[in-house]
C-alpha cells in the first residue's frame, strides 16, 4: 500500500523549493496549487463557479481569470473568504481524491503538496505531515518582495492563513526553511532516509 507524505507550509514559507527538491530526488508530487489551475481554467468547474459568483469583472480580456482582482475579492471581508473556503474547497478536495487514487495504484511513496492541509481537514488522508516553517517575520518579507506588495497588503493575506506557529502542532516533521537552502535540503535529506529505512 502507498504510503503518502502530506506537505504543508504558508504562502511564501518556501514550499515551491522543497517540493522541487522532491522532485529532483525522483519522488511524485501531486502539487494542489496545480490541480485548482486545471480547475480554474477557461471552462473548468472551479471558473464557472467563480464567474458565477463574482461576475466577468474578475476576468481578462483573453477569458482567462485576472488572479491579482480575484485575490483582491475573496481576502476583502472573512465572508468571501468563507465561500471560497468552502465552494472551492469541495471542488479541489474531490479533485485531489483523483490524483491520490490515481498515484497510489503505482508508486509506493509520494508526496502532496497542499497549502490549506490543516485548515482543510486533510490531515487523515496522510502517512506523515511535513510543514516548511519560517518565522513570521521572514515570510512577511518574503512575501513583500515576491509579490511586490506593500506591508499591509502582505499582512492582509497572512491573516487570512493560519500561523505557522499553530500549525507545528499538528504535523509530524517541522522544516525550518529560515536559513540557507543547502541547511533546507540537509533537513529533508535526513526526513527522507528515515522514511526509506522504515
Amino acid at each position: 500500500m502507498a504510503r503518502i507524505i502530506g506537505l504543508t507550509g504558508g504562502i511564501a514559507s518556501g514550499k515551491s523549493t522543497v517540493t522541487s527538491y522532491l522532485k529532483e530526488k525522483g519522488y511524485p508530487v501531486i502539487d494542489a496549487d496545480r490541480v485548482v489551475h486545471d480547475l480554474q481554467a477557461p471552462g473548468g468547474e472551479l471558473y464557472r463557479a467563480l464567474v458565477e459568483h463574482f461576475g466577468r469583472d474578475i476576468l481578462l480580456d483573453t477569458g482567462d481569470l485576472n488572479r491579482p482582482a480575484l485575490a483582491q475579492r475573496i481576502f476583502s471581508s472573512q465572508k468571501e473568504i468563507a465561500w471560497s473556503n468552502q465552494v472551492q474547497g469541495e471542488m479541489i478536495r474531490k479533485a485531489l481524491a483523483r490524483e491520490r487514487d490515481r498515484l497510489a495504484k503505482t508508486e509506493d511513496l509520494f508526496f502532496m503538496d497542499i497549502p490549506l492541509l490543516i485548515e482543510q481537514g486533510y490531515l487523515d488522508w496522510f502517512d506523515q505531515v511535513w510543514l516548511v516553517y519560517v518565522t513570521e517575520d521572514t515570510q512577511l518579507q518574503r512575501l513583500m518582495e515576491r509579490n511586490a506588495l506593500t506591508e499591509v497588503q502582505a499582512r492582509d493575506r497572512l491573516v487570512a492563513q493560519m500561523p505557522l506557529d499553530e500549525k507545528k502542532a499538528f504535523v509530524n516533521l517541522v522544516i525550518d526553511n529560515n536559513s540557507k537552502r543547502d541547511r533546507l535540503y540537509q533537513q529533508i535529506d535526513r526526513a527522507l532516509e528515515q522514511i526509506e529505512r522504515r
